[in-house]
């Protein structure tokens, strides 16, 4: 009988890249189970979709009552009041006290896409700068901004232009917050009139370059310079909202309000919906038709989403991810000890890290890592790597996990790190 990763490489471009060959048959709360009925714990949650975990009750539960009303009728043809309400209960929970408003796409890119257009029309400026190691996403736009080549923009040909990076300051890499500010200015001065920069985008915590938490001095000091030259900053929340942090937004942490929002991910709990928020003159800078899409804020993903923030809320997920997240890295340090491969431990509340060098050579070591990675999936535990140099951990369970499910995962976690020294 032909098997499934035979039909999906016949059937499936092999730009659709596979970090595992699980074929998930069903899932609850952090845990998986395969078509084999082999038992998964999930630490990745699709890519910080779950933080609300698989199948939420609450969740569940919205959706369903949702499909008895409607599933379809596309807000800008026929609108309906929980899209209002979320886009109300948005403007109310992002950072910053001013009057905001709210659109509702599809994906993360397309809300970075959006934010953009928001910008742009805005401030009648076409420049946008991102930093390197960032990701903001797969469409052209999104490409334009990532700073990572492979393989996000291999063979795609040019990139939009107007687009400019400046390095992400890293100490572990030798990059202070003043080097970083410094490679802006002389950006400025070399490459691109700051008069003609619409926006400064970044992750609080770079999500697929490594979760390097972006400096509190850091991200004060670009509020100043956007204040200073009249240009929007954009906060990619796609990843970090919504209690993975330990505060329902990154922005949260530093006390600096970004201009722009984008989110997407833990949104909806695993059901697609992504949104812009922002200061109101600015989201209303585009003409009547200028934003939205077919399926934006499609009521299944509102219904879900409302159901995401009461959970977070009635069951102190923000809390409980700063709970997690000192159990994971007081673990870390504890292996620490025996693992002299671990080079950082790192990341606020519950999006965590740990990076690996080589032992021998104190150099970025993606083969470590990915062996790590290989010996927990064979031990039942799904891990993700990311970083520019792949020897990153990237560890995103659902913030819900039972404390036995967690237990049982750090010990899976400290026996491959170990077995992989071996």
């Amino acid at each position: 009988m032909t098997s499934l990763t035979e039909r999906k490489n016949a059937a499936i471009s092999r730009g659709v890249g596979m970090t595992t060959q699980i074929y998930a048959e069903r899932a609850e709360n952090a845990e998986i189970w395969d078509k084999e009925g082999n038992r998964y714990i999930d630490f990745a949650s699709g890519i910080a979709v779950v933080n609300t975990g698989h199948r939420h009750p609450k969740v569940i539960a919205a959706v369903k009552a949702q499909l008895d009303r409607f599933t379809h009728t596309c807000h800008q043809v026929v609108p309906y009041e929980n899209y209002v309400h979320l886009a109300e209960r948005l403007n109310a929970l992002t950072p910053g006290t001013f009057a905001k408003k709210t659109i509702f796409v599809t994906t993360g890119a397309e809300a970075v896409e959006n934010a953009v257009k928001v910008a742009r029309a805005a401030t009648g400026r076409q420049a946008i700068i991102a930093f390197g190691g960032g990701f903001h996403g797969r469409t052209f736009m999104g490409m334009a901004l990532t700073g990572k080549v492979v393989p996000y923009k291999v063979g795609f040909g040019a990139m939009p232009g107007d687009v400019f990076h400046a390095p992400f300051p890293i100490e572990l890499h030798g990059i202070s917050v003043e080097q970083s500010i410094a490679a802006l200015k002389k950006l400025f001065a070399a490459d691109v009139d700051p008069a003609r920069v619409a926006a400064i985008i970044l992750e609080p915590v770079q999500g697929e370059g490594g979760f390097y938490p972006a400096p509190t001095a850091f991200m004060k000091a670009l509020r100043e310079i956007c204040d200073q030259h009249g240009i929007l900053l954009i906060a990619d929340e796609v990843q970090t909202g919504f209690a993975r942090t330990g505060k329902l937004f990154a922005m949260q942490h530093h006390d600096v309000a970004p201009d722009l929002t984008t989110m997407a991910k833990s949104l909806a709990g695993g059901f697609p919906l992504a949104a812009v928020t922002g200061r109101a003159e600015i989201m209303d800078a585009p003409d009547p038709g200028g934003l939205g899409g077919t399926y934006g804020g499609n009521p299944i993903g509102i219904a879900a989403a409302h159901a995401v923030l009461d959970v977070i809320e009635e069951e102190q997920l923000c809390e409980r991810a700063n709970q997690l997240g000192n159990r994971l890295k007081q673990r870390l340090a504890a292996i620490r000890e025996k693992a002299p491969e671990i080079a950082d431990i790192r990341g606020p509340g519950f999006m965590n890290a740990v990076e690996f060098n080589d032992a021998k050579t104190n150099l970025p070591s993606a083969e470590f890592a990915n062996k790590v990675r290989l010996v927990a999936l064979e031990k039942g535990l799904i891990l993700l790597t990311c970083g520019v140099h792949g020897n990153v951990i990237r560890f995103l369970a659902p913030i819900t996990i039972q404390d036995a499910v967690f237990a049982e995962a750090l010990d899976i976690l400290e026996a491959s790190i170990l077995e992989a020294r071996g």
